[in-house]
């Protein structure tokens, strides 16, 4: 079971091990209720019930479920950087900002059908978790500026981040639309959208 990592919205951070586990079973459990009943139905008592734990663990770490909901989104960006840096290591041979691409593109869509809550919660775009200063897709794009500015040769300078950023925006709102269209994405929308993204990214990668 691995931990989370430390998550803005956390009342108090896990130090120790046991704590870390019960953390992540309790937002586990928000995952699972997300996917089961939506966001409206979901209250800390019944994630409370679903990962066997009191409530007063629940109300250790959150004030209440919009802020546990937060956390999950954090959670899943830290999984979602770390796919697609694994998926860029095992890639042999395959460098460049195209593949760099796809590896950012598939790894989401992968997370859209199979990780559980994601498709409500994502990385904070879907429901009104958090501060609205706090802008999910800003935290995406300077994350994938970092992560990927060293692979595609390129300083991630104001330039590249708000080159990240129209390209994030745009998959976003493409592959949303391709979810609505089809529940398990309509691979022709997402076509569209791979296609529409690298004749934006080539005008300056190439």
């Amino acid at each position: 079971m691995k931990p989370v990592p430390h998550a803005t919205s956390l009342r108090r951070a896990p130090v120790q091990r046991r704590s870390a586990e019960r953390l992540t079973r309790i937002l586990d459990a928000c995952a699972d209720l997300l996917d089961e009943a939506g966001y409206d139905a979901l209250s800390t008592r019944a994630v409370a019930l679903r990962a066997g734990v009191p409530i007063g663990s629940v109300y250790r770490f959150f004030g209440n479920k919009r802020a546990m909901a937060d956390a999950l989104a954090e959670r899943n960006l830290e999984r979602y950087t770390e796919r697609v840096t694994r998926r860029l290591a095992e890639a042999e041979g395959e460098r460049g900002w195209r593949a760099a691409m796809d590896a950012v593109l598939d790894e989401y869509l992968d997370m859209k059908r199979t990780a559980p809550g994601f498709s409500l919660v994502d990385f904070g775009n879907q429901i009104p978790v958090g501060a609205r200063y706090a802008e999910p897709n800003h935290r995406v794009a300077d994350r994938l500026s970092d992560l990927l500015s060293a692979y595609i040769d390129r300083e991630p300078d104001e330039d590249l981040r708000r080159m990240f950023l129209v390209a994030v925006e745009t998959a976003d709102t493409l592959v949303h639309l391709a979810f609505r269209t089809d529940p398990a994405g309509d691979e022709r929308i997402i076509a569209e959208a791979r296609t529409l993204l690298r004749a934006y990214l080539e005008r300056a990668l190439d």
